[in-house]
């Protein structure tokens, strides 16, 4: 069963490598995000809405006109709205104390604020989903190169043992065992290129394309990951001024605030004017008068909504400072993290991989010619291809946290 989806899977993925790959640069991929992520596009949205509510807020209370008719009546039959009948014309306006609009339209742009530095967090958080995934993707890719490479060259070996076997000059235990061992190769590269397609559908759906992604990267984006400019002191004040999730906690701290006086301005009634003109049911004919209305506030006085804002005010601060703390330890861990990932990576040497590589050329040749034993041979090519996808996988680490500090400051670091 195994043996079947490892096949399923390397012809799904030799389809999709047939079709039109999208070869992309980091900046590439950069550009292409913030132009088609959907999410993205989703979450503008929400800032035209709040926009919106602002414009709307801003509009004054419409006047109210009313007529009254006399409908019948006995004397004068129906509808007797003429110069001696009987007609009532009011109009009215609803006129706002305490600055009420003022402080709604306050709030409602310091909510499209919050709206924006919103926007602003989703880009920073899939903005380091899709770095994580585009280098990882990039050194999957140079590990299956790895497996193809010895995958080819041992089937070549395989098949010149085979016929030594029919040969009766080795033994079938080590054609069975060289089997076992490609065996094994075309599992452990069956289960990175499943690691590969969940990294494809991820960059597709950042990207907002159906066609499969290659990442494209040279030294130049390898080389600019350095932290040589930067302390930690820095970093952090950094990041607690550029921090979109931080400046989303300090406008709801803001909003808060703002709600509050709102409340308290909406404990004070408003007033409605108006004039009346009756033509004949009044003490004089054709009476013209004036009338205003308020609210007595004896009972609600907008108690429990105060109370609600002022209580928000500490919640939301508590909350800021909360974010605040937080911010600093994941700044201060990133930098660890950095600091680890940089030390291992240092502690491999720079010819690592290029002695392994001038060693594996020569194995073969060696084993065919009998030079070396089998187990010396099996042995080697599991340690050489163990400790290349190591390798890999310890510069895709070291980007990533790299990353991971950009995404805790806020920031494009390493440009």
């Amino acid at each position: 069963m195994r043996t079947y989806f490892i096949g399923l899977l390397i012809l799904t993925v030799t389809g999709l490598h047939a079709q039109d790959t999208l070869k992309l640069t980091i900046r590439q991929a950069d550009s292409l995000f913030l132009q088609n992520n959907l999410e993205l596009l989703a979450e503008k949205y929400q800032i035209d809405i709040a926009k919106s509510i602002e414009i709307q807020d801003k509009l004054w209370n419409n006047p109210t006109f009313g007529v009254e008719i006399n409908a019948y009546s006995p004397s004068r039959g129906a509808f007797d709205v003429g110069k001696n009948g009987q007609k009532v014309f009011t109009i009215s306006q609803l006129i706002t104390r305490a600055g009420k609009r003022n402080k709604q339209v306050a709030l409602d742009v310091e909510s499209t604020r919050k709206s924006e530095y919103q926007f602003y967090d989703l880009v920073r958080t899939l903005k380091f989903e899709l770095r994580q995934n585009f280098f990882e993707t990039y050194y999957l890719e140079q590990t299956v190169a790895l497996y193809d490479t010895q995958i080819n060259t041992l089937n070549t070996t395989v098949s010149a043992f085979e016929k030594e076997y029919a040969r009766k000059n080795i033994s079938l235990k080590e054609v069975v065992r060289l089997k076992a061992l490609l065996f094994q190769l075309t599992n452990d590269r069956a289960d990175i290129l499943f690691e590969l397609q969940e990294n494809q559908r991820d960059l597709r759906t950042l990207l907002n394309t159906e066609r499969p992604v290659k990442s494209v990267v040279d030294s130049s984006d390898i080389r600019r990951y350095q932290l040589d400019r930067y302390t930690p002191a820095a970093l952090k004040d950094r990041a607690l001024q550029s921090r979109a999730d931080l400046k989303v906690a300090q406008s709801q701290t803001k909003e808060a605030e703002l709600n509050y006086t709102l409340q308290k301005a909406l404990a004070i009634p408003d007033i409605e004017v108006g004039a009346i003109y009756d033509q004949a049911s009044n003490y004089v004919n054709n009476y013209f008068g004036i009338n205003a209305t308020i609210s007595l506030p004896f009972f609600n006085r907008n108690q429990g909504n105060i109370r609600a804002a002022k209580t928000n005010i500490s919640y939301y601060k508590t909350a800021e400072n909360a974010r605040q703390n937080s911010v600093g330890n994941e700044v201060d861990a990133a930098i660890q993290k950095v600091g680890i990932a940089e030390k291992a990576y240092q502690s491999v040497e720079n010819q690592f991989t290029d002695q392994f590589q001038l060693l594996s050329s020569g194995i073969y040749d060696n084993f065919q010619k009998r030079n070396i034993t089998l187990l010396e041979f099996i042995d080697f090519i599991e340690t050489y291809n163990e400790s290349i996808k190591e390798y890999n996988r310890l510069q895709a680490d070291r980007i990533k946290v790299y990353e991971e500090l950009n995404y805790v400051v806020g920031e494009e670091l390493f440009n």
